[in-house]
């Protein structure tokens, strides 16, 4: 495949796992609603976890070496801990298309990792766009923050951090190990360790939650910590982590729309034309160059 179809292939591969994404926090927002934000944040990983076991036994995959396993354990902290607890207890305290907006931060994040741990290049202008844009959402952090900035917001840029590393992590190793392996075995390896702290979260309270409760905890769980991300790696693995990271600016758009449809959220023009002119100055962006190292490709 020469590298214009995979990075078009790439691009497609990641709008799929943005769209899927892009449902989480109003997902997140229902659940917890009735559920503990500890149970939902970590519990969602031990129900991936154990899907993403049984496809490893059956493919029969071999385990990963030790070097991989630095690796992936990069990917579950990011990923599969901090990104999921830290949005849960966020959207505890906020509203879904409030939260949204900040996790725009999260292409700028992950294209600064990836200069440090996959070795691209982006351009200046690509900078320059991704920085306009992030400046935005910081506006719009502080004239829809309690007082500015609080600490929901602080939970909500440490989850864009933590989902930058593992995102970056992950693009890389799936270029050498494939991409849905990554994120199977970054569940399956830290799983053990969430087992406990997901027991104490459970409680008789999560008996009555009503079958709304119960259905986004699934989709959290089965969809946003595990298909979602089989297509997202494979995404980056084909075309870039910096490049196709940048599909992630239409992410607000299509959260603010579903946390109007499925939670009733007021969709204001401020919000609106802000998540606009996220879009607009990255745009832009997504015509620069980003160099980057050519890798063989690994099939998944």
């Amino acid at each position: 495949m020469d590298e214009a179809k995979r990075e078009s292939a790439g691009l497609l591969y990641g709008f799929f796992g943005v769209l899927a994404f892009s449902f989480t926090l109003p997902m997140t927002r229902i659940a917890v609603e009735t559920m503990n934000p500890t149970f939902v944040g970590l519990g969602r990983a031990v129900i991936a976890g154990i899907l993403a076991g049984i496809v490893l036994m059956i493919k029969r995959e071999r385990f990963p070496t030790k070097a991989q396993l630095k690796s992936l354990a990069i990917v579950a902290i990011g990923v599969v801990i901090g990104f999921p607890l830290l949005t849960s207890w966020a959207m505890n305290q906020l509203p879904a298309n409030h939260g949204a907006v900040v996790i725009a931060l999260l292409p700028l994040a992950t294209a600064g990792v990836a200069v440090f741990r996959v070795g691209e290049r982006p351009s200046l202008g690509y900078w320059l766009a991704s920085i306009a844009g992030s400046l935005i959402v910081l506006c719009f952090t502080f004239l829809n923050g309690i007082n500015g900035l609080h600490w929901a917001d602080l939970a909500l840029i440490g989850a864009v951090l933590l989902a930058a590393v593992g995102y970056a992590e992950g693009g890389k190793l799936s270029a050498e190990m494939g991409s849905w392996q990554v994120i199977s075995w970054a569940l399956v390896l830290i799983m053990p360790f969430l087992l406990i702290p997901v027991a104490f979260a459970f409680s008789d309270e999560l008996l009555q939650v009503p079958l709304a409760g119960w259905l986004s905890f699934g989709y959290v769980s089965v969809i946003s910590q595990f298909v979602g991300f089989l297509w997202w790696y494979r995404g980056m693995e084909l075309g870039g982590v910096a490049r196709v990271s940048q599909i992630q600016y239409v992410q607000p758009f299509l959260s603010i729309i579903w946390a109007g449809l499925l939670l009733g959220e007021t969709i204001t023009m401020t919000t609106v034309v802000l998540a606009l002119g996220i879009v607009l100055t990255v745009a832009k962006g997504r015509k620069t160059s980003v160099r980057r190292r050519v890798t063989q490709e690994k099939s998944a």
